[in-house]
């Protein structure tokens, strides 16, 4: 999950996005993710491959999220425009047509920053939108390995945003590079911190949904 997408982010995204990638057939084991994926450890090379850190600049944690401290963090998040199917500044909450499920080739990565700046890759994720997957046909969320995606939707009713700014959407988690006490797919990780993160940007919580 990401917080808002600044409009100028998202205008330097949309010069390498393509259209959204369909779901794949067959999902692999967690060593080939990991093998897959295992270049990114280097953040230049995933920039290199077209991912873009949040421009936010957050770190997201539990308490962000109205949860207790003690659920953890996820980390910064970097993102592939093309595979989310951002093909377009929003202009409320972030949407797209992206229904990507291929964790060899994720549309998200997470790192933890470090108290000497760098950022150290501890998980990957893939987010579809809801509209846009059941425009495909599904009536259930997609799954992986047996594991369903996570339903995001913001509530109004509450303080925080729960959707992150984006439209109601699927997400799922899986921690390949940090070992997760609450599960290898839950959406925080107990040990995972953002005390070495940089200030981050403001970003408001609007409610409103524009569109799904």
């Amino acid at each position: 999950m990401l917080p808002k997408l600044s409009t100028s982010a998202l205008a330097l995204a949309i010069a390498f996005s393509q259209p959204g990638i369909s779901a794949t057939t067959a999902d692999p084991d967690l060593g080939e993710v990991r093998a897959a994926t295992a270049r990114f450890q280097d953040v230049k090379q995933a920039e290199k491959e077209g991912y873009i850190r949040d421009p936010h600049n957050m770190c997201i944690t539990a308490e962000m999220m109205g949860e207790p401290a003690k659920v953890g963090a996820m980390g910064i998040h970097y993102f592939r425009p093309d595979l989310l199917g951002i093909t377009a500044p929003p202009t409320g909450r972030v949407s797209g047509n992206g229904t990507h499920t291929d964790f060899r080739k994720p549309s998200i990565l997470i790192y933890e920053p470090q108290a000497d700046g760098s950022l150290k890759l501890i998980a990957v994720e893939n987010l579809v939108f809801r509209w846009a997957w059941r425009e495909k046909g599904h009536a259930e969320p997609p799954s992986f390995r047996g594991v369903k995606y996570e339903t995001m939707e913001d509530d109004p009713r509450t303080p925080v945003d729960e959707a992150h700014m984006f439209v109601p959407h699927y997400d799922l988690h899986v921690w390949l590079w940090r070992d997760n006490p609450s599960g290898t797919f839950a959406p925080f990780n107990p040990n995972v911190s953002c005390a070495a993160a940089k200030p981050a940007m403001a970003a408001g919580h609007d409610h409103g949904h524009t569109g799904e």
